[in-house]
């Protein structure tokens, strides 16, 4: 399933939710490959309690970041897959 292109500063700043509704955070930032382009991972800000509850990795920084093969949608929301994360 392919996601629709979309510049990084539309998604930058939008909500992360699971597919179930758990809010997980909003996005600071994506991280890629450079010399692909290929997306790597989504850095979260703010994350929310549930989002720390789940083993996910971490920056040096200790912000969270989201596997982007795990999102599901991009719209409103950024979706992730809950099982994808665990």
């Amino acid at each position: 399933m392919a996601i629709e292109k979309k510049p990084s500063k539309e998604i930058i700043g939008k909500n992360i939710v699971t597919k179930e509704g758990k809010r997980l955070g909003v996005v600071k930032d994506i991280i890629f490959e450079t010399r692909t382009g290929e997306l790597l991972q989504i850095v979260v800000m703010t994350p929310t309690e549930f989002a720390l509850s789940l083993n996910i990795e971490k920056t040096q920084k200790k912000e969270l970041l989201i596997p982007y093969n795990s999102v599901l949608a991009i719209g409103d929301f950024v979706v992730v897959s809950e099982e994808d994360l665990i």
